[in-house]
């Protein structure tokens, strides 16, 4: 479990090919102190287990889900990537619950400055955005953000100058692709609600199961 508050950025030195999957070897700008191997580390909001660590640098396995899922499939060397490790449980959690299992991509769609911050609009699939609400969490290459606006396409957060500096969303360009985690929260309350998972016709149409007559009949109206 991670809270999206970003320790610091990391750099991607090799990418080795594993059967169907990949090997990263990634240089944290930090150290990796009080980490072991079979530690999670959550990279650009991907959880990810680290199976070697030498001083600041540590290797993970990705798997084809992961490449399939991620970013991680257009990835290069040189690529600066956000990190964090897994939480304590005496851990303040300054972000929001993040658990570090992706969900899909998003796009960046269009950047914008206003005073003090950049205004970066996100489009993404509408089986992201139902789960999206305004002034709700989204995690953003493992960055816990707040959604400014949302839309059945694309949604908008606000960078401050503070995450600007410390993660590497001020390096993302408009058509470049992000990892999104959307509020776990919302899932398991559908889930919850409607007793499954989600219908064929649902991952098709993109269209939730949750409509008035389900919230009245399960007690929320």
């Amino acid at each position: 479990m991670f809270t999206g508050i970003i320790e610091g950025l990391g750099t991607i030195k090799k990418i080795r090919s594993s059967g169907r999957g990949k090997n990263f070897a990634i240089d944290a700008d930090f150290l990796l102190d009080q980490t072991k191997i079979g530690d999670s580390i959550a990279v650009n909001g991907a959880c990810l287990t680290a199976v070697m660590i030498d001083g600041k640098r540590f290797v993970v396995d990705v798997s084809p889900e992961t490449l399939l899922k991620t970013t991680f499939g257009r990835a290069r060397i040189g690529d600066r990537v956000n990190l964090e490790r897994a939480l304590c449980l005496s851990d303040r959690i300054s972000g929001h619950l993040v658990s570090g299992h992706i969900d899909d991509t998003g796009t960046v769609k269009h950047r914008r400055t206003v005073g003090n911050a950049i205004i970066i609009t996100i489009g993404v699939p509408e089986s992201l955005s139902r789960y999206m609400i305004e002034k709700g969490s989204v995690a953003v290459d493992g960055i816990s953000l707040t959604i400014n606006h949302c839309r059945h396409d694309s949604f908008d957060i606000s960078i401050i100058p503070h995450t600007a500096k410390l993660t590497n969303i001020n390096l993302r360009k408009i058509g470049d692709s992000v990892n999104i985690e959307t509020d776990m929260i919302g899932k398991y309350v559908e889930r919850f609600i409607t007793g499954r998972i989600g219908s064929d016709k649902e991952k098709e149409t993109g269209h939730s199961a949750i409509n008035m007559q389900v919230l009245e009949k399960t007690g929320f109206l």
